[in-house]
């Protein structure tokens, strides 16, 4: 337990850095210092991790470059186990050759993965990787594509010799989160992810103001946890194994020493763009908070007609089903809350509870959240993109969560630029903590290296969920003109100009593509210089490709005007205007700006 008669130092500047905000969590606690945090750290040898860490703990590049890892498990050998997906989901890029398994070991103790080998379904194969990995009794559990497979491992063997039992198959995939995670316990138990295909099962995905479902029948197949048996071969999904409901997207699984279940969950998107009546421009960016839940079985947790909102500590009726912007708690005063709350849209995807003794004492206290990053609060500043501990006693929080890893996005934080992002954890028999990165295949190695004990932990406690959102990132920087001498002559000024249209509008566009005007969210899909990324397709640039229209400005024009319901290539759709209220005008220069994108004579993005 935590150290109750000395106070945790805050550090300020970062504090003012993370919004100057106080705790996370939904009964805020005093958080105490674990023993030995402030130790005089031994010298980390061969860090070259660019990561923040608290006082004590060293990290080293484990490996890199081993495709988009997501999810890992640690076996008692000390074998890394990691599983990573195509891709597809990453801009199409090309996947690595070989199975989209990885087995990783540090043979000589340097902290670096000296073998590695890869096995599973290839692209050639038909297969396109996967998320969720676990391992009972000594063999692996993999997700790819629709099934959960097992692959028995030879006594001495890093990898399996030969074919994977299938223990659970067609699960449903498609729409907005066609991953799997899961969680095996001790008793064979396996909780699994079938994540929503929508936002908010609205009629329209993701559109102004289209109203819910009624009834939401994908709750039926999506949406919530399902149980099997991991010991068990050939059981095939249906609506009968469903264990919880109402959980839009639970990457994160962690199991207490008492065999409690914790979930993360991804609170939904667009509120203010699909409803700009009800919510205000920024709150898009602080509404909803992402959630730390205690799985019950036949728990519903609220979604879709539900969302938590941290500035009233409560669950309140979403507006595709009657919400009034926050007001009505209406049927979500029957749901199950949250036991902790966290910044909106920082999305938490891998969980773990630390179960060994290298770390100090406190953090056995609860469960380490990686959270990958998202799009949603642009124009403001994007967050996440870090790890953190968060504080559990039994079947609540204990404490403010706290940041313990940063430092993984580099110098912008944006799904577009982020250098990485973290992905997945395990924690490894020795007791270090494994952190993959699924941008460019970065596996981090932590180990705490401190040294007597004594002394405050300053270690920053998380930004509080109704912190502000900042200011628009684009007009925080700088006046649109520029302060560089030849301000008068900048990069919109010698743009071309679409015939139909003027140099004013090219500017106007730009403005309104990085959210100074209309609060549009462009760059949050399309990237700061439209060039794509993950969520989206490029708009300009080499990977450029028209999928919708033949790139002429009225072409344009009218993708803009309609959106795309029904994307050929990417998973989420785009409401109409991106979900932002613009004017025909404002159409008209959105476009001759995505147009003069793609007609100038050198490459320069603003």
């Amino acid at each position: 337990m935590r150290n109750n008669e000395k106070n945790r130092t805050l550090l300020s500047a970062l504090v003012a850095l993370a919004a100057m905000c106080t705790g996370c969590s939904l009964a805020p606690a005093q958080s105490q210092p674990h023993p030995g945090a402030e130790a005089t750290s031994q010298a980390c040898p061969s860090d070259d991790s660019g990561l923040k860490l608290p006082a004590g703990f060293c990290a080293t590049v484990f490996a890199d470059d081993i495709g988009h890892a997501r999810h890992m498990v640690v076996a008692p050998s000390g074998i890394l186990y990691v599983n990573t997906w195509s891709g597809r989901y990453y801009g199409n890029d090309t996947p690595h050759a070989g199975g989209f398994l990885f087995a990783l070991q540090d043979k000589s103790g340097t902290g670096k993965a000296d073998v590695i080998e890869r096995f599973g379904e290839t692209v050639q194969s038909g297969g396109a990787g996967g998320t969720g990995i676990g391992i009972y009794q000594g063999s692996i559990y993999a997700e790819i594509n629709d099934r959960i497979v097992r692959y028995s491992l030879p006594a001495g063997s890093m990898v399996p010799s030969g074919p994977a039992d299938t223990i659970v198959s067609e699960l449903p995939l498609g729409g907005d989160h066609p991953m799997h995670p899961f969680i095996i316990n001790a008793d064979g138990a396996m909780y699994v992810d079938v994540a929503t295909a929508t936002n908010s099962c609205q009629l329209k995905n993701r559109t102004l103001k289209s109203p819910g479902a009624e009834p939401c029948t994908e709750r039926e197949t999506r949406g919530g946890i399902w149980l099997y048996d991991a010991n068990k071969t050939n059981q095939t999904f249906s609506p009968a194994e469903r264990f919880a409901t109402g959980i839009r997207n639970a990457e994160g699984f962690a199991i207490d020493p008492s065999g409690r279940v914790f979930v993360t969950q991804h609170g939904r998107d667009q509120l203010h763009a699909n409803w700009p009546d009800l919510y205000k421009p920024d709150q898009e960016a602080r509404l909803p908070a992402e959630e730390l839940l205690l799985l019950n079985q036949k728990a519903d947790y609220g979604w879709p007609e539900c969302y938590y909102d941290p500035f009233l500590e409560k669950l309140v009726l979403a507006p595709e089903y009657g919400g009034d912007g926050g007001k009505t708690a209406g049927v979500c005063a029957n749901k199950i809350a949250p036991i902790a709350a966290f910044p909106a849209h920082w999305a938490p995807n891998p969980m773990v509870h630390y179960d060994k003794t290298q770390f100090p004492a406190g953090y056995g206290d609860g469960v380490f959240i990686a959270f990958h990053g998202l799009w949603d609060r642009a124009p403001y500043p994007q967050s996440g993109y870090n790890v953190v501990f968060q504080p559990v006693a039994g079947d609540r929080a204990s404490g403010q969560c706290e940041m313990f890893a940063d430092g993984f996005a580099g110098a912008v934080r944006s799904p577009a630029k982020a250098e990485h992002r973290p992905s997945g954890l395990a924690v490894g028999p020795d007791g270090s903590l494994y952190i993959s990165d699924d941008i460019r295949g970065r596996i981090y190695r932590i180990a705490y290296r401190g040294g007597s004990e004594g002394g405050a932990a300053k270690i920053a406690p998380c930004p509080s969920a109704t912190a502000p959102a900042g200011n628009p990132v684009d007009v925080a920087a700088q006046p649109p003109e520029g302060t560089h001498p030849d301000a008068g002559a900048g990069p919109v000024s010698k743009l071309p100009v679409p015939k139909g249209a003027t140099r004013e509008m090219v500017a106007l566009g730009g403005r309104i593509y990085h959210g100074q005007v209309s609060e549009a969210a462009c760059t949050g899909c399309h990237g700061d210089s439209a060039e794509g990324t993950t969520l989206a397709p490029a708009l300009a640039g080499k990977n450029k490709k028209w999928l919708w229209s033949d790139g002429s400005y009225a072409g344009i024009a009218k993708t803009i005007t309609e959106g795309v319901l029904q994307p050929k290539e990417f998973r989420s759709p785009m409401p109409p205007m991106g979900g932002a209220q613009l004017s025909p005008d404002q159409v008209s220069a959105l476009a001759a700006y995505i147009w003069s994108l793609n007609h100038e004579a050198s490459p320069h993005r603003i």
